[in-house]
């Protein structure tokens, strides 16, 4: 009988940019306020990748880099990368190609995978399955979004809530329990016409006329997005815990998308879960999209101990959420 290979988290390391927009330089840029930022955020301020040239893999290469260094891995024994991002280089080739380039993956191949806020867990999910079939054995999982890109520093609705960062985890066979168990990915169609980015595909590609409606800048509709991220995430932890049969009791840490600081307060709420247990940092960085989990677990790698139970979940345009299961493994 062949024995079970799973999936591990063997490493992680994140990046972020060193120029910090703060609340206070953004109330010289719009209509607001720290105070008006804070409480309805929890933001206090954000990353933001300067410099001619730069792009979404700029934010990618230092995190992988580390992570090869950290975990001792040749750039050459790396299998796979998998780059969860919404704010490519370009259309093509992949990030994840420009990434296997600039970081010297030599034997790797690689693709983008888009599900918004929700894409590492997205990521994350599709690439364990890479090591569970045993068709690979280090596979490198991505987060980055270069947010800047795409916001538009004239709405104060959109322009306080993002920032820049890369993340990036490396996976590993094992055959233990410390690793990824279980996965609950879900997608609410309805949800696209609440958040998106309207220009820039083949329904509406580049042209000057878009660009000067500022249709290249994502839109979002923060109201109802609040509450469909908020029922999300918990209906998509509830499911995963019910299914591995598991309580809030037996979950040592909660790793959130940090999107807003009162979803999480409503989330930790919502499963009646302490919020000392809940990984958030997004007053230093804002939300990053894809790079949020992974720069959560990133800032608590030296938290968590080795057999904890984490559960990782999301919530992105599309709508896209869900939730993975996972004991830590190291």
């Amino acid at each position: 009988m062949k024995t079970l290979v799973n999936a591990k988290i063997s490493g992680v390391h994140g990046y972020v940019p060193e120029y910090r927009l703060t609340n206070a330089e953004l109330e010289t840029m719009v209509d607001t306020n720290d105070e008006w930022i804070r409480s309805r955020t929890g933001i206090e301020e954000r990353r933001i990748l300067k410099g001619e040239g730069k792009a979404t893999s700029d934010l990618a290469v230092p995190a992988v880099k580390a992570l090869l260094e950290k975990t001792n891995t040749d750039p050459a024994e790396v299998d796979l990368i998998v780059v969860a991002t919404v704010t490519e280089d370009m259309s093509f080739p992949d990030t994840a190609n420009i990434i296997c380039d600039k970081v010297g993956l030599s034997k790797a191949y690689g693709f983008d995978l888009h599900a918004a806020c929700s894409g590492f867990i997205f990521a994350l999910t599709t690439a364990a399955q890479f090591i569970q079939t045993g068709l690979h054995k280090k596979v490198i999982v991505v987060g980055a979004d270069m947010m800047s890109a795409i916001t538009d520093y004239t709405d104060r609705k959109t322009c306080i809530l993002f920032g820049d960062a890369g993340g990036a985890v490396l996976l590993e066979p094992t055959y233990d329990d410390d690793c990824i168990i279980d996965s609950n990915l879900k997608c609410n169609p309805e949800g696209g016409k609440f958040l998106y980015k309207k220009a820039g595909g083949s329904l509406n590609p580049a042209s000057i006329e878009n660009v000067k409606a500022g249709d290249h800048f994502l839109f979002q509709d923060g109201r109802p997005v609040f509450k469909y991220a908020v029922n999300g995430m918990i209906d998509s932890i509830n499911e995963v815990m019910e299914r591995n049969n598991i309580t809030k009791d037996d979950i040592d840490w909660i790793v959130p998308h940090q999107a807003n600081l009162r979803i999480l307060n409503s989330v930790a709420k919502g499963l009646d879960f302490p919020i000392d247990k809940v990984t958030i940092n997004i007053q230093k960085y804002g939300n990053t999209t894809s790079a949020t989990i992974p720069l959560c677990l990133w800032e608590w790698e030296n938290t968590f101990k080795k057999g904890d139970n984490l559960i990782l979940t999301a919530f992105g345009g599309g709508f896209t959420f869900g939730a993975i299961y996972l004991k830590w493994a190291y």
